[in-house]
């Protein structure tokens, strides 16, 4: 059995829990999570026990993001990004990559960054359906992850959304279009503004959402009824429906996306916030980029 570092996976009554375990830090993506994501549905996938994969997070909420305690301050250069076994491909891409000091190769910064959407992706790929349970909040590269999912469900209350849109970020994963249209796609990413999980399912983005105390119940009764389909039907209705997907121009979305992404961390603004994270720390660095935009939340 594969011990991961940022989650755990578990398989009963064919459905295969693959959990994100970093409480303590927002389940915070790091340099291991696209690995540990892509290894584990890759056992999912495998396994002929395995009907459906539910993806969730434990603690507060389902992720907060890339961990920026490594990627935004203090030591850029931890957190070195490595393949898939373990060597070490570039030690300090982090610190070069923010250095406005130094020369930004914005191709180093896509071989980094499309790592992540290829293990996030992961989700999206596998043969058999995946569903995203989200709690508390799923925001920035959280949603980069749960938007390739087949499936989300949601408690009423979970924030939803891209914030670093405001500076620092265009979501990588460019799945936003696809799940919910030009018009309210654009409305999301060009204020930063974020949905809720009942928000979400008026929208289209979740197919349901439920009271906080009843997501556990059914995310079980919606599993349940997936996995009881012959593996064979869900294979390939969802082969057959992604293929309507892929005609939209999903992999092309990635990298146009993930391109951007790399520019928006090295404007003047981009540098600016960088810097001022290192400075007071990012949740101060948040604080300072969202005042100015106050909580507001789509209308309906």
């Amino acid at each position: 059995m594969e011990d991961y570092r940022t989650l755990t996976y578990e398989v009963d009554d064919r459905i295969a829990r693959i959990t994100f375990n970093r409480p303590e830090a927002g389940n915070a993506i790091t340099a291991d999570t696209p690995r540990d994501l892509a290894d584990a549905v890759e056992r999912a996938d495998l396994d002929p026990g395995v009907h459906v994969i539910l993806l969730s997070g434990r603690g507060k909420g389902f992720c907060g993001g890339y961990d920026l305690s490594i990627f935004a301050e203090g030591d850029m250069g931890a957190g070195a990004v490595t393949d898939a076994a373990g060597t070490v491909l570039d030690p300090g891409v982090q610190a070069r990559n923010h250095d406005p000091s130094s020369v930004w190769d914005p191709m180093l910064d896509y071989a980094m960054m499309s790592r992540f959407n290829r293990g996030f992706a992961s989700l999206l790929h596998a043969n058999k359906p995946t569903v995203a349970k989200l709690h508390g909040f799923c925001v920035a590269g959280g949603t980069d992850i749960a938007l390739y999912c087949d499936q989300i469900i949601c408690a009423d209350d979970t924030k939803i959304g891209y914030p670093p849109t405001r500076v620092w970020g265009v979501p990588a994963a460019g799945m936003w279009a696809h799940r919910l249209g030009d018009q309210r796609a654009k409305r999301l990413l060009l204020t930063g503004d974020c949905l809720s999980g009942k928000q979400a399912e008026e929208w289209g983005l979740a197919i349901e959402s439920c009271p906080a105390d009843e997501l556990d119940a059914r995310t079980e009764h919606l599993v349940s009824r997936i996995a009881a389909m012959p593996v064979n039907q869900l294979m390939m209705v969802k082969l057959a429906l992604n293929s309507a997907l892929m005609a939209q121009g999903v992999t092309n979305s990635a990298m146009i996306s993930t391109v951007f992404d790399g520019i928006a961390r090295h404007t003047r603004e981009g540098y600016g916030f960088a810097e001022r994270a290192a400075t007071v720390g990012f949740r101060e660095a948040v604080r300072e980029r969202d005042d100015p935009y106050g909580d507001a939340k789509p209308a309906r």
